[in-house]
């Protein structure tokens, strides 16, 4: 215990330090990007932590948590909506029960060659009878404003609202990848995470009715208390508090603003983080690491194995989706191409190795320590490598140096990955 407190505490010091030496604003910005990310991790420590699975489609969970903001919380455009909703909700009706007569056919036919014309009928039939009902009312809603909308738009709802929604929208599509996924052996279950998360951000950058694709949609609402920066800069009452402290009212509204976000996302990671502990000591959890440890021997002593990992495989991303839908509403718009595995996987991976995998306190101190270190290399590389470059003279080769400086965090990375897995091969915070 007293190591592990001292551990937090030196993570805690990386961030004092940062608003020392470089500003607070960014010190409370990482700090706020770091418990998102504690968040993601205590959703993969789930998964792989609890119950073995190798899932490296992280990225599509996070994806769909931001798109639950826009449905839920976005500005409504009743004219994209009237020109092709009803049909839109048509088409996409039609298109589930044709998979779900495909399917029936599956199962109720005989097995032969009549059963798999069937169902090739069923589908090839059913996509062109789709499409001749979704293309048209995508079209018209497309064309309407552009430049500014040419999506359905959302519910107009507040933000705190859409965070739930976020955490169902990546349970059910985990359901989805789970029902189909979770039979095959680990390596094919992550090549098929892999490809289903890709397809998720394909369909958000392409398809621009639903939230306007890489044009990229902009001016959602902020949670539930959290003020607007030039609001705060209005109001008499925080003017007057400010300048009686002799405090810059921009400066301090920025700060205000990234604290009230670190509140709430601080109450929703401790509440994670209890009800993680409360699953991981309980008879469920037990039951969870034998089946990782052995699941021959978890069988043959009655366990559901491949319903379990479902039901693992659902709340982990769905913990992940949660997480995704709060980055969003700190951000205020929806970016696809800021969806990267490298940031959104691999990076969320590598927290819950270096912090301890089936260790929740682990998954959360690598959050935190990875998430400060990948954003400080790329706002404080430049300076320090001005400051190495210092004995080189003026030319191409220092401005290069110093403008490649934030890509050295992929190096940083890498390096202490490979030092904890030489000096703590089990991760800072081993599991017990």
């Amino acid at each position: 215990m007293s190591r592990n407190l001292l551990l937090f505490a030196a993570v805690g010091m990386l961030f004092v330090a940062t608003g020392v030496f470089q500003s607070w604003n960014v010190s409370l910005q990482i700090l706020n990007i770091g418990i998102l990310s504690a968040i993601m991790a205590l959703g993969v420590n789930m998964q792989w932590g609890y119950a073995g699975l190798f899932s490296t489609g992280i990225v599509g969970s996070v994806a769909l948590g931001g798109l639950a903001v826009v449905v839920v919380s976005s500005t409504p455009v009743p004219e994209a909506w009237a020109a092709g909703g009803p049909r839109l909700l048509l088409g996409l009706a039609f298109g589930v029960a044709v998979i779900a007569a495909a399917v029936i056919a599956y199962k109720r036919m005989a097995k032969g060659r009549v059963r798999n014309l069937g169902v090739a009928v069923i589908l090839i039939v059913g996509f062109f009878a789709y499409r001749a009902i979704f293309d048209p009312a995508v079209a018209a809603i497309e064309a309407f404003n552009p430049a500014t909308a040419g999506n359905i738009g959302g519910l107009g709802l507040p933000s705190l609202l859409a965070w739930p929604v976020g955490a169902l929208f990546a349970g059910v599509a985990a359901w989805a990848i789970g029902k189909t996924a979770l039979g095959l052996r680990s390596d094919y279950l992550a090549i098929a995470t892999l490809g289903i998360a890709e397809i998720i951000l394909a369909v958000m950058k392409n398809e621009d009715w639903l939230a306007r694709g890489v044009k990229n949609l902009t001016n959602m609402p902020r949670p539930w208390p959290v003020p607007y920066e030039v609001n705060l800069q209005k109001d008499p009452g925080f003017l007057s508090f400010v300048q009686s402290y002799g405090l810059d009212p921009i400066t301090s509204s920025t700060i205000l603003v990234k604290l009230l976000y670190m509140l709430i996302f601080g109450v929703v990671l401790l509440a994670v983080i209890w009800l993680s502990e409360r699953a991981l000591n309980s008879p469920w959890g037990r039951m969870m690491r034998a089946i990782r440890d052995n699941e021959i021997a978890a069988s043959a002593m009655g366990k559901n194995v491949t319903k379990r990992h479902l039901q693992i495989f659902i709340i982990g991303s769905a913990v992940v989706g949660l997480a995704g839908a709060m980055l969003t509403s700190m951000e205020g718009q929806m970016v696809p191409g800021n969806y990267s595995p490298l940031r959104f996987t691999f990076l969320i991976w590598v927290m819950v190795i270096v912090g301890g995998s089936g260790n929740n306190w682990g998954a959360v101190l690598g959050g935190l320590l990875l998430g400060w270190l990948w954003l400080i290399v790329e706002s404080a590389g430049p300076m320090f490598m001005g400051y190495l470059t210092m004995p080189l003279a003026d030319g191409a080769l220092k401005q290069h140096l110093i403008e490649g400086a934030p890509h050295l965090r992929l190096v940083t990375l890498g390096l202490v990955l490979l030092l904890v897995l030489r000096f703590s091969p089990r991760g800072l915070i081993p599991e017990k």
